[in-house]
């Protein structure tokens, strides 16, 4: 199976151990209790479930300002965005002590991690909008990913911590939800060598079906994981509940068995398009997936990026040889009316835009609302039901 990134094996920082983990809880009520934001949050999920491999917890202010310009560490592990607790405040903190990571995502804020205070930054204004600036391509505050990055403060808490729980995606989503480590154990359960992995944080309509079983056509996978975002979504995005059922709708009904598998990871979207799309071949690389597929306007949103300018950083900005996961390029799917077929619009250079069906997410919002189902050339009648009913129960 595919090596871990920049590792022989996954670093999961979550104590495993029950008695080690409830001897933890006890001590941190001990601890100074700090509020973390619902990102800091996220990254802690994502570090104990091995998902950030090789990472040891949160980066100091010189790992962020090395990621943002050169996309690695200061010791030199590559690493696209920062993984890092960022405070308004630092009052009643201290270097050298230990703090406990309160959960801003459940009932009672109960805590999430324990860290130990390496170090103790802030950053200046000056140095925060260039390090917006290089993750995000933007500092437009409008822009949701830089809101949510710019909301959490300056001061940079770093230091290694030890992962408690989950947060809320075990117990939201206790059949989805699934670290790096179990991934990885189901692969091997399923007897796969080779494995494509795709992103989403949206339903799949019949173009993102099709799009990933061409992808396992064209580098002979054994199987498909498909990888759900299950944080914190832009206003008005599908929650992960309804988009967790159309999806497994869909492939009970059009996959083969045993050549797609669904899981989810806990994560917020940072929407920060290609440096986001790096950092998605980081984790699926150490779940264990050997090809990734990025699509067009990867994590993007409104039109911050150009369309294939998250492919185009593996091939400009990414150092050769960093990454072993493989990434597949692909272009926009539509269904083809000439074809009566699902293909990629790069192939099919005799088409005009009148050969496809193209619907706009709008139109097809407003037909879901309105109870009507989008043609069965864009999306399956049986996830369509799934949509209509919950854009119906708004």
């Amino acid at each position: 199976m595919i090596k871990p990134h920049g590792a022989n094996q996954l670093n999961s920082l979550f104590i495993s151990d029950e008695q080690q983990r409830q001897d933890l809880i006890e001590h941190a009520k001990s601890l100074p209790q700090i509020l973390v934001s619902s990102a800091t949050a996220a990254n802690a999920v994502m570090l104990g479930s091995g998902y950030f491999t090789p990472l040891n917890g949160f980066m100091s202010k010189a790992d962020i300002l090395s990621v943002a310009n050169q996309m690695k560490t200061e010791a030199g592990v590559f690493f696209p965005t920062p993984v890092a607790n960022m405070l308004v405040e630092v009052q009643g903190i201290s270097q050298g002590q230990q703090i406990a990571l309160l959960d801003p995502n459940r009932e009672g804020d109960p805590v999430i991690a324990i860290q130990t205070v390496n170090q103790i930054d802030e950053l200046t204004e000056i140095e925060l909008n260039d390090v917006v600036n290089k993750i995000y391509g933007t500092t437009d505050s409008n822009h949701p990913g830089v809101k949510a990055f710019l909301s959490q403060g300056r001061y940079v808490v770093s230091g290694d911590i030890q992962v408690l729980n989950f947060s809320y995606f075990e117990i939201d989503f206790p059949e989805t939800f699934k670290t790096a480590d179990q991934i990885r154990a189901d692969i091997e359960a399923s007897g796969w060598q080779k494995v494509v992995a795709f992103q989403t944080r949206n339903p799949m309509h019949r173009a993102h079906e099709e799009l990933c079983k061409m992808a396992m056509q064209a580098v002979d996978a054994d199987g498909c994981v498909i990888h759900m975002l299950l944080g914190k979504l832009k206003a008005g995005d599908i929650p992960a509940n309804v988009r967790n059922e159309a999806i497994e709708t869909m492939v009970d009904h059009y996959f083969e068995p045993n050549s797609a598998m669904i899981s989810g990871y806990g994560f917020d979207m940072l929407y920060a398009g290609p440096r986001e799309a790096v950092l998605h071949a980081v984790f699926r690389q150490n779940m264990g997936a050997t090809h990734f597929i990025i699509g067009r306007d990867h994590a993007g949103v409104g039109d911050y990026y150009g369309a294939f300018d998250a492919q185009a950083i593996f091939e400009e900005q990414v150092p050769e040889g960093v990454l072993e996961i493989q990434i597949f390029n692909a272009d926009h799917t539509a269904y083809s009316k000439k074809l009566n077929e699902v293909v990629m619009m790069r192939d099919v250079p005799d088409h005009a835009a009148e050969d496809f069906v193209l619907l706009s997410g709008t139109k097809v919002r407003e037909m879901l609302g309105q109870g009507i189902a989008p043609p069965p050339e864009f999306s399956r009648p049986e996830v369509a039901q799934i949509l209509m009913d919950y854009y119906q129960s708004l």
